[in-house]
């Protein structure tokens, strides 16, 4: 072991060190509760070195190559900006094949599209293949980061976190728990078994590499009393753990009306949940698009995460997420930002930045580029309990990164010019938010996905 100029340790008994190089854009402070220049750090010649998977260190490219004269593997970077892997609060692999599906409100949109395709991952070659494209089309986003929904069947979680693992990527699922008002094919036919297969797969998935496994009670209308503290239970056995507990809240007004009906007893939605104990700092739920003042400050309170969906919410005529609400000084909630696919149109992160910024507007508000950036990053691990883990750019984070092209086309490489600062720029990425516009994605500092490559995916073990 050598120390290097800031006492950091490069283990030379390890892998090899890489670098990455180019203009650097990192997060270090929530810029809606802090002053904005003190929350992120900027280089424009910078240098990443990475080892194991693991940040060493990230400075001035002139003044830490010095420190590494062994440094031989460096892929550098011009005209795009290197980030933190984008981080996606809320999806569901599951609901890929009907992305874009016709015409629908929420409750008739569930049940025209999503329970149908949802009953087909009891077959695991189903569930491997769209599996299989799910890692694609988020990796091609630069997205490293998901929190997921897959559904009833162990075939979908064990698909899901099979190909996970192929890439060495983080992310978080686990089978859906729903013993009530939908299909008898979706239906957990045993509601005490029901949680005996998610405890068996959380043992078998949570911390098994970099996997992560939440409780998934699908939301509040589609579990029994009997399900919803068996899931609360569980989730308070093992949060400890760090596992999560993973729903939706409060995202219609039709949906609301049926939680009213079935839990008459509940002073609120949220309060619902905190009920049966599943509100705590591992707790993420998706929407909160008409949440009361004691709903946020119960969220507050408890360290629960709100998952901001624009594009879904626009599509299937919700409410409108209202985030200078989450984020009031007295008492912030964390949040981050989610595509929800199949509601959302896209897996684009950089796509529902821009849904969020129009979603604002329609109340007269803004959201920034600043803004924008961190939640895509760093707010998206604060929502997750991940900030000393991903989201940022810093020694001791894992190397998961994106790279943005500042040319992805001819018309964006002339619009930019009319740009003079940083933000500017990044926001007329958000407003234009094209498909290509991610060069190159890493993971774990093994670059999975290359726009340039002929063989564009590749598992790191093949690398």
């Amino acid at each position: 072991m050598i120390n290097n100029r800031n006492n950091k340790l490069v283990n030379k008994d390890g892998g090899k060190i890489k670098g990455i190089r180019g203009e650097i854009l990192t997060f270090k402070a929530d810029p809606f509760i802090n002053d904005p220049e003190q929350c992120y750090d900027h280089l424009e010649d910078g240098l990443i070195i990475i080892q194991d998977g693991i940040i060493l260190e990230v400075g001035n490219f002139c003044e830490v190559c010095e420190y590494y004269p062994e440094l031989n593997d460096i892929d550098h970077y011009s005209d795009s900006i290197i980030m933190p892997g984008f981080i996606d609060c809320h999806i569901h692999y599951v609901q890929s094949p009907i992305i874009g599906s016709f015409g629908e409100t929420l409750l008739e949109w569930l049940e025209q599209y999503t329970f149908p395709m949802e009953s087909k991952y009891r077959d695991k070659e189903f569930s491997d293949n769209v599996a299989k494209i799910f890692f694609r089309q988020i990796l091609e986003q630069g997205t490293t980061t998901a929190n997921v929904f897959s559904t009833t069947f162990e075939e979908s979680v064990d698909a899901f976190f099979e190909e996970s693992q192929r890439y060495n990527t983080r992310m978080i699922s686990g089978k859906v728990l729903q013993d009530r008002n939908l299909p008898e094919v979706l239906r957990d036919p045993d509601t005490d078994e029901s949680i005996e297969i998610t405890e068996k797969l959380l043992k078998k998935w949570h911390n098994n590499g970099r996997q992560l496994y939440a409780i998934i009670p699908r939301f509040a209308p589609t579990s029994t009393n009997r399900q919803m503290e068996l899931a609360g239970n569980l989730y308070q056995k093992y949060k400890d753990e760090g596992v999560y507990l993973h729903s939706h809240l409060n995202e219609a007004e039709e949906e609301i009306d049926w939680v009213k009906q079935l839990f008459p007893e509940s002073a609120n939605y949220t309060e619902l949940y905190n009920s049966f104990k599943m509100m705590d700092n591992r707790s993420v739920y998706a929407h909160c698009c008409l949440m009361k003042e004691e709903e946020w400050q119960l969220m507050h309170d408890s360290g629960s995460a709100a998952a901001h969906c624009p594009s879904s919410n626009l599509f299937l005529g919700d409410g409108e997420f209202k985030y200078w609400e989450a984020k009031d000084i007295k008492r912030p909630v964390k949040m981050g930002i989610a595509t929800d696919v199949g509601g959302g149109t896209n897996f684009s992160i950089l796509r529902q930045l821009n849904e969020a910024y129009k979603v604002a507007m329609l109340k007269k508000k803004n959201i920034d580029a600043l803004k924008c950036f961190y939640l895509a990053t760093r707010g998206g691990a604060q929502a997750l309990d991940l900030e000393n883990k991903i989201g940022s750019l810093a020694p001791g984070y894992e190397a998961d990164i994106a790279v943005i092209d500042l040319k992805a086309t001819e018309f964006i490489e002339w619009r930019l010019k009319f740009t003079d600062t940083l933000f500017e720029k990044l926001f007329v990425l958000i407003s234009l938010a094209l498909d290509n516009m991610n060069k190159a994605t890493y993971v774990a500092g093994k670059k999975v996905f290359d726009r340039e490559r002929t063989e564009r995916f590749i598992y790191p073990d093949k690398l």
